[in-house]
């Protein structure tokens, strides 16, 4: 069934790990008549968390879609893992999304989870919901959880629904602030019930709060307050639906997933101060002259269309995508922008986890997906041939914690790789780079469990058993003073010889990784051998002398030598620069140079000390502090890349997961005698070449 796009609602669900957002979904589906039986995470059988993974693991680890259809009413709903390592996924979810619904638990409280996605939804600027879950378990406190709310986020924070106790403590159902009732959970059913008389009083003093909230959005509002005139319903729904629009309201609800309580309310909150796709914040892209551009809400206009997420298996793959103009047809062939091909939507479909209803239209605003697009990818823009707009993309946060990768079987590289490129269709988040220098396959994501589920779905998925090891550094080597050596390579085996003989002086260079130059007289050595000399020094270069890293840094100065009529030829002058080299980089001082990056740090004032001593410890060089926009601190400093490999992990432990970090390379240089030493020592290098 095709929804008008006023009846379409676009929510995130976010919050910390095991706040209970898939049981919200859960709840959510069940009360609407949408899934026949109520799932648990614990039992591995809810409509969000069906990957093998999220079962194994019962966590959350990518973004679903779930669909609840009520009261002609379409929500889409994007469950986004609480776990940071995912932190791609609600990238994701975020780009297509109308608002973001963050989950909080009564009983463990306001999380760091919470704050990190209080920070996301507001930096979208997109309107916020929060919801408060878990109120009937044991030790379960929303009073505590509102306040510690509003605290942090501000007085904007403000109850539409707050819980009902009976008999003491126990949680009985919900009261709605808006429309003054109460709820209860009978036999399995929502049933509206009596509002106790002693609530009264605070129910009014929290709906009055709201309705001054609606008064101040206009003067004719303003004017009926003061008169002490009773808002219409009408005028209160669309000043309380404006100000959640405008940020100025953001309302707070409750309930249990497992009772059910509470969760018919939120669909009636969501369903009536959610933005309509039309009044959500305004697309951008780039027209076809790269100049920047706004993208009008236009229903009846040209396709238009963002693909957000790929699920990506070994039998194809599917891309969600959402109609930001005019809308989508089964039958239409729309332009893949970045690639300039068409793309034929065949198979359309909405989704409720891993469950599909074929479709024939998607309208505009909406959400659904399409199989087997040839060549699309996830933050490609799908648009009629005759649009050349190309829609803002999905930012995603930059890699910062990389493993080498390898099969553990030989022979199986070729289809590990494979496996990897069709994941990384699934997972933009994380990059994968074949290090030609190390000889290593290097993957980098958000933290170690994100790779270890990469890696997980490799077996399972593609058939590839993969093991992780840290990634090698790519230390240099240089000289430190000139010296004077000569090279000869004589040879006799019948017939013509081989002869090449050179005196080179090797000294540093500062200006580039190596500079060849000859300064013969008389030809010594003829100019049609220079270039063989010139090969030979730039292939011993390859590998140092203390550790077998690639030496820089190297003025090759060819001074001397001599040659023979017959015996003499380019193989032969080849081998003699090759000799002068091994003799005389050994005698010119050579040390170890490793790879400094570097550092941007952004973690919460409270956090400062305890970040700045591990940067020391990490032999990081602090260059400077500066506080952001967001009210944290930025640390900048230059950290060497051995020290840097781990630091994602002792980060996020330093700052219980509220810091994160840029990282990149900036230069060479020397390492300190005992990192040298112990790098030398490390590395084992034998020189077999004779």
């Amino acid at each position: 069934m095709a929804y008008a796009t006023e009846k379409i609602r676009n929510i995130c669900l976010l919050g910390h790990k095991g706040d209970g957002k898939t049981s919200l979904v859960e709840s959510l589906l069940y009360l609407t008549g949408n899934i026949d039986r109520l799932g648990k995470t614990a039992d591995g059988n809810t409509v969000c968390d069906y990957d093998p993974e999220e079962i194994k693991r019962q966590i959350s680890i990518q973004t679903t879609l779930a669909t609840v259809e009520t009261q002609g009413y379409k929500l889409n709903i994007l469950d986004t893992p609480g776990s940071f390592d995912f932190a791609g996924e609600v990238a994701q979810a975020l780009r297509v999304a109308g608002c973001g619904l963050i989950v909080v638990s009564a009983k463990d409280g306001v999380s760091v989870g919470t704050e990190k996605a209080w920070r996301m939804v507001r930096g979208k600027h997109l309107p916020s919901f929060f919801y408060v879950s878990k109120i009937d378990e044991e030790n379960a406190n929303f009073d505590n959880v509102y306040e510690n709310l509003r605290g942090l986020f501000g007085n904007s924070v403000a109850p539409f629904v707050f819980p009902l106790f009976e008999d003491g403590n126990r949680p009985a159902g919900v009261i709605n602030i808006v429309t003054r009732k109460a709820y209860k959970a009978e036999n399995g059913k929502i049933v509206e019930a009596v509002l106790p008389a002693e609530k009264m009083n605070k129910v009014n003093r929290l709906r009055d709060s709201l309705v001054e909230s609606v008064a101040s959005s206009s003067e004719e509002l303003m004017e009926k307050y003061f008169a002490g005139e009773e808002f219409s319903e009408e005028e209160l729904l669309h000043g309380l639906h404006q100000g959640v629009l405008e940020g100025a309201i953001t309302p707070v609800c409750c309930g249990s997933a497992y009772t059910g309580v509470g969760s018919l309310q939120l669909i009636k909150t969501l369903i009536d101060y959610a933005p309509i796709p039309y009044e959500g914040l305004a697309e951008h892209g780039v027209d076809g002259e790269g100049n920047e551009t706004r993208v009008e809400f236009d229903e009846n206009g040209k396709a238009l269309a963002i693909v957000f997420k790929t699920i990506a298996d070994q039998y194809g793959r599917s891309s969600f995508f959402k109609v930001v103009s005019g809308k989508v047809t089964s039958d239409m062939q729309l332009k893949n922008q970045r690639t300039g091909s068409m793309e034929k939507m065949g198979n359309l479909f909405t989704v409720n986890g891993k469950k599909t209803v074929d479709v024939k239209e998607v309208c505009c605003g909406d959400i659904a997906a399409v199989s087997k697009l040839a060549e699309t990818k996830t933050g490609d823009t799908l648009a009629d041939s005759s649009v050349n707009i190309v829609l803002d993309g999905i930012d995603f946060a930059e890699p910062c914690y990389s493993q080498a990768i390898a099969p553990k079987t030989k022979g199986t590289e070729d289809k590990m790789a494979a496996g990897l490129t069709r994941l990384q269709d699934e997972d933009p988040a994380f990059s994968m780079v074949n290090n030609n220098e190390t000889h290593q396959i290097v993957i980098s994501g958000a933290g170690d469990i994100h790779l270890d589920v990469l890696c997980s779905k490799l077996k399972s998925k593609f058939g590839v058993e993969v093991e992780l090891t840290d990634a090698k550094v790519p230390y240099r080597e240089k000289i430190r003073k000139s010296v004077d050596v000569e090279g000869k390579h004589k040879k006799q085996s019948g017939g013509h010889g081989q002869y090449g003989h050179v005196k080179m002086t090797f000294e540093p260079y500062t200006e580039g990784d190596y500079l060849f130059e000859e300064r013969t007289f008389g030809g010594s050595v003829p100019k049609n051998f220079h270039p063989a000399v010139d090969k030979g020094i730039r292939e011993a270069m390859e590998h140092g002398v203390l550790a077998g890293y690639p030496l820089v840094g190297l003025h090759a100065i060819l001074t001397d030598g001599s040659y023979h009529d017959v015996d003499s030829n380019e193989l032969s002058f080849k081998m003699a620069a090759r000799l002068a080299y091994k003799a005389g980089i050994p005698q010119a001082n050579p040390c170890i140079l490793e790879p400094i990056g570097s550092m941007k740090v952004y973690v919460p004032d409270s956090c400062m000390g305890d970040v700045i001593g591990d940067l020391n410890k990490r032999r990081g060089r602090i260059l400077g502090m500066n506080p952001t926009e967001g009210g944290e601190q930025e640390v900048v400093a230059e950290v060497p890349m051995a020290e840097a490999a781990s630091y994602a992990i002792a980060l996020r432990s330093i700052t219980q997961g509220r810091g994160w970090f840029t990282y990149h390379f900036e230069r060479y240089e020397e390492a300190p005698p005992a990192v040298q030493q112990k790098v030398i020592e490390e590395s084992k290098f034998v020189d077999t070449e004779e």
